[in-house]
């Protein structure tokens, strides 16, 4: 900061207009004009010293940033709603090689909106229009997924993401409520495309798609009359509808297995807030659309020190504290189901940017508005590389895997069967340590059980089944190619399928 000098005089020549420092005299209007810079100066001054002192102690304050737990980086995983939805695909293809699982509400495929930098021909207008037009509203002879699924090749064959093999072994959750009025099924139908593509038949179990409920364009959670949340058909803000459906619940539970119940008690975690510019360096959170603050909840036992795990939930458009305040941090259903189970929850923040960046609803960035590159579907994209960082931030003090526990040919406790759609059902059962590989059987309404396919992890989701039917399902462990002995039944019943929605919005409930 210049030093500054104080001022003698100053006045304004009589003839020339010229300004002095130095003693003059002009009379009555020099004067005037002395007084008039001696208060500027002053006023300058002081403006200076507030600035200083300001500075000083933002500076001399410690901005409190994410500390690292006992939690594994392979061991995380993310999900998000609406554009926090094609963040989480963006971010869990990009990243595949520690993310185990993606949830995806009320989103699409990876690089919809195939911006790149020759969309400076139209003023980067392009990406705009095919988000808007196309990734919202389809029609499905828009969405390709053989565009989406080269784009992805040809970034991981030049290194700017993970190999794709990893993809094919993640969990991953897709959801339509048939009273979406602002993403079309089409989105999200392609993205199943994509990640089909990837997992391939052999892994068909990791994937459930959810798309029988009658929410709007929301993440669903099971409250019934609750102030400040939506009804089950509503897409307005809070963007969160209460449809009696525990879709956090279902989605940590098909990423990880059958995991512990909610407590009905106060929870004994909480959630901290944390400088988010730390993350963003060497931008400033502006720069990115991003919140100057994030959100974590740390489950009591994380925080004293016991083995954790990190998933990342973004939030939709609109969805950011600034809109709807701590609602989808404290509402959307993660908090219970993490607090019992080791879970550490990370809530990263967008803004609303009016300018530049041009981000007007506090957007994830799935079209390119930051920097107009094709780079935002990769490692090195902006968004991508701050929540990247948060996440390394977290897993900083995970130890050294332990010594493997020897594989066991026990039968796999709790199976359960967490979720079902007309046509699908999805399995979750507690892991069985030392062990990677299950066999999932079925029987029918004939009763006879019959192998439908081996997975890794305990979660498995069934596909093609008749709608309103009751099935049975059994677990075993595979080890050295050989079965173990079976779980006990778990036993569901299909949806009805979902009635035809011409009007989303306004289409009944099916019960």
């Amino acid at each position: 900061m210049p030093r500054l000098v104080p001022l003698v005089c100053a006045c304004t020549d009589c003839r020339s207009g010229a300004v002095f420092t130095r003693g003059c005299s002009c009379g009555r209007f020099g004067e005037a004009v002395m007084r008039v810079a001696v208060l500027r100066q002053f006023t300058a001054a002081l403006i200076c010293v507030l600035i200083f002192t300001t500075t000083l102690g933002v500076s001399s304050r410690a901005a409190e940033g994410l500390r690292g737990y006992r939690a594994p980086i392979g061991e995380s995983s993310i999900s998000g709603i609406s554009s926090g939805a094609f963040m989480a695909v963006q971010f869990g293809t990009a990243w595949s090689s520690v993310i185990k699982g993606v949830g995806v509400v009320a989103g699409g495929p990876y690089w919809c909106a195939k911006a790149d930098a020759l969309d400076a021909v139209t003023w980067y207008w392009g990406p705009i229009w095919r988000a808007t037009g196309q990734c919202m509203k389809g029609p499905a002879s828009d969405l390709d997924p053989k565009d989406f699924t080269a784009k992805a090749d040809a970034k991981a064959a030049a290194g700017e993401i993970d190999p794709l093999s990893n993809v094919g072994r993640q969990k991953i959750y897709l959801f339509h409520g048939y009273n979406d009025a602002v993403v079309d099924k089409a989105a999200t139908d392609a993205a199943a495309d994509f990640y089909r593509h990837y997992l391939g038949d052999a892994n068909r179990g990791n994937l459930f798609y959810q798309a029988t409920l009658g929410a709007g364009h929301s993440f669903v959670v099971t409250k019934q009359g609750a102030a400040g949340l939506n009804d089950c058909k509503a897409n307005t803000e809070p963007y969160i509808d209460q449809c009696g459906y525990d879709q956090a619940g279902v989605i940590l539970q098909h990423i990880y297995g059958r995991l512990n119940p909610p407590s009905p008690a106060q929870l004994a975690g909480s959630v901290k807030s944390f400088d988010q510019s730390i993350y963003t360096t060497p931008h400033l959170p502006d720069a990115l659309s991003m919140g100057d603050t994030g959100y974590v909840f740390v489950p009591q036992d994380c925080e004293q020190g016991s083995p954790c795990r990190v998933h990342v939930a973004l939030h939709g458009c609109k969805q950011d504290v600034a809109d709807i305040g701590r609602k989808f941090v404290d509402e959307a259903g993660y908090n219970a189901w993490a607090d019992t189970n080791h879970l550490i929850i990370l809530y990263p923040q967008t803004k609303t940017s009016s300018y530049w960046p041009s981000n007007p609803q506090a957007c994830w960035d799935w079209w390119s508005y930051v920097d107009h590159q094709d780079s935002y579907v990769t490692k090195s994209g902006s968004q991508i590389k701050a929540i990247k960082a948060m996440l390394d931030a977290l897993t900083a003090g995970a130890a050294a895997p332990a010594g493997a526990t020897a594989p066991s040919l026990s039968a796999p406790q709790s199976l359960t069967v967490i979720d079902t759609s007309d046509r699908g059902a999805d399995l979750a059962w507690s892991p069985v340590d030392g062990v990677t590989t299950y066999r999932v059987s079925r029987a029918g309404p004939d009763g006879a059980f019959q192998a439908i396919g081996d997975v890794t992890g305990a979660s498995f989701g069934d596909s093609g089944l008749t709608p309103q039917t009751t099935y049975r399902w059994r677990v075993s462990v595979i080890l050295n190619g050989a079965a173990g002995p079976s779980s006990d039944d778990a036993t569901g019943t299909t949806r009805s399928t979902p009635p035809r929605c011409d009007t989303p919005g306004s289409c009944p409930i099916a019960k």
